[in-house]
């Protein structure tokens, strides 16, 4: 027997495997370095002489973890950059991005900003929650200093097989109804689509891709500032391009065709200008340009792609077959003297028909979807429509007639029009799937409501709630309520479990960790 893979010897007195247990002394031995190193004695043990060496036993190093300090979607971004300042490039381009993880992008943002760096992936613009400011501050690391980034052929991409971003499926439109009253400030569609032949298979938390076409009316006007052989080819080529960004590619090409000097002048200003850039679509731009003459070809060279959409799936495929759902949110708004139309929205509204082809594909969740356990509860705040997922939830629990408890809370502007689906939501309170339901309805009294003021409310019941094992889910504007949201989360915990700031912030920590708080923000 070898006497030096005795473990008693091998850690200077400490055995993690006791004598009676049914090892021979190797086996023992080797048992004793894997729990070490699993409980945090390799310097223990390397002390004794048991790391390496004759013995031939060997624990490995622990990996040191890398940290994200700017990985929170509550730092502004000029804080997140400045603690990304002394790291990486491929670093700085994640702090950069929302800090959602929300998978609008396709990615995640560290994933996101690593595509970028290796330049597999050459859209900058990827990240919505971030908008222009994080399309702004990608743009000029890129510029300033990346190695690879924006300069590097981005490899070929492997046939798809499937459904994929790359590769969506042309599903076909079912319906697009209106859920808002007449007299409602918005217009919100409830809208389902075929996915029949598709073979896609998607879990409710999941996010259904759309490309959108632009609106013919926009392409018309834009291409009467162009020079084009073929009108109709021209405008069935810039229905799939972004017409909402004016990038520093289009300013340079119009400086070096404009022949005016005052325009010339311009230009050159409006270059380095991106605050006044921001107000201006493509169209904005070229009109403000007689002088300058270019084709479309030189036009669309400037331009990227549009961007797929993304919408929380509002249904289940176990309850709904070969079919997903969406609540859409009609967006236009007034600028600049002309009425500006949300390209994907206002497709689904007032664009396309029953049986209209749509581009669709699924992008998957990062954990946000109902819990494994069919028994515990669920908590979600879904204000307008933010509802979207819930309603796939409701739908998944009552399918798996699921025996944990379901609590909505639900806002809007007014509960005479704004009610979103609340035959459907009431019908689940009666049938025991729903079984609380608060609402905030902003604008039915004087003194404004909201959701997080309904939490507070019932403040001692959604901490129970937690404390058995329940999970709480955010979905909507990341901007405004979700911030609102999580602190209200925060002063509750504090407040009922009788803890310390401090202590609120590590159990509300834990609930994100062990994803049992998870946001679907945008």
């Amino acid at each position: 027997m070898n006497k030096m893979l005795d473990p008693q010897k091998m850690i200077a007195g400490v055995s993690l495997i006791p004598e009676s247990a049914p090892f021979d002394p190797e086996q023992r031995a080797w048992l004793n370095g894997f729990f070490a190193g699993m409980t945090g004695i390799e310097e223990m043990m390397a002390q004794a002489g048991s790391v390496g060496g004759a013995n031939g036993i060997v624990v490995a190093e622990p990996e040191v973890e890398e940290d994200f300090p700017w990985h929170d979607d509550g730092l502004m971004i000029d804080e997140r950059m400045e603690l990304a300042e002394d790291r990486p490039y491929e670093r700085k381009l994640m702090a950069a991005m929302a800090q959602l993880d929300c998978g609008s992008c396709g990615y995640e943002c560290q994933t996101y900003a690593e595509a970028i760096a290796n330049g597999s992936e050459a859209n900058l613009t990827l990240c919505s929650p971030g908008g222009k400011e994080t399309a702004k501050m990608v743009k000029k690391l890129v510029k300033l200093g990346g190695s690879s980034g924006g300069t590097t052929t981005a490899p070929a991409k492997a046939a798809a097989t499937g459904v994929t971003r790359n590769n969506p499926f042309t599903a076909k439109l079912i319906k697009s109804e209106k859920l808002t009253g007449e007299a409602s400030n918005k217009d919100v569609r409830h809208v389902e689509i075929d996915l029949t032949g598709s073979g896609i298979n998607y879990e409710v938390g999941d996010s259904l891709g759309l490309y959108p076409t632009n609106c013919e009316e926009l392409v018309a006007q834009v291409l009467s500032h162009c020079e084009c052989d073929d009108e109709a080819a021209a405008k069935k080529r810039l229905l799939t391009y972004d017409l909402a960004t004016v990038n520093e590619e289009l300013c340079e090409l119009v400086q070096s065709k404009a022949t005016d000097s005052l325009e010339i002048e311009r230009v050159t200003n409006l270059i380095d200008d991106d605050d006044q850039l921001d107000e201006l679509d493509v169209l904005d731009f070229l009109q403000m340009f007689d002088s300058c003459s270019i084709t479309v070809d030189q036009l669309i060279n400037t331009l990227n792609e549009l961007n797929p959409r993304l919408y929380s799936i509002a249904s289940s495929l176990n309850a709904h077959p070969d079919q997903v759902h969406l609540t859409v949110g009609k967006v236009t708004y007034q600028k600049n003297d002309r009425l500006r139309k949300g390209v994907a929205s206002t497709l689904l509204a007032d664009r396309v028909s029953g049986g209209s082809p749509l581009n669709v594909f699924v992008q998957k969740s990062h954990g946000f979807t109902v819990p494994v356990d069919d028994s515990l509860p669920m908590i979600m705040v879904g204000p307008g429509t933010g509802i979207a997922p819930f309603l796939s939830f409701l739908q998944e629990r009552e399918v798996r007639k699921a025996s944990g408890k379901n609590w909505l809370f639900f806002g809007d502007q007014k509960s005479e029009t704004d009610f979103l689906y609340q035959q459907q939501l009431e019908q689940w309170q009666a049938d025991g799937v729903l079984n609380e339901l608060d609402t905030a309805f902003s604008r039915d009294q004087e003194q404004k409501i909201y959701v997080q003021d309904r939490m507070r409310e019932k403040s001692a019941q959604l901490f129970s709630w937690l404390e058995t094992g329940g999970s709480f889910y955010v979905c909507g504007d990341a901007s405004r309520m979700a911030k609102d949201v999580d602190k209200a989360l925060h002063e509750i915990v504090e407040k009922e479990g009788k803890l310390s700031a401090a202590a609120a912030k590590e159990y509300v920590k834990n609930l994100k960790d062990t994803k049992r708080y998870c946001r679907d923000v945008y």
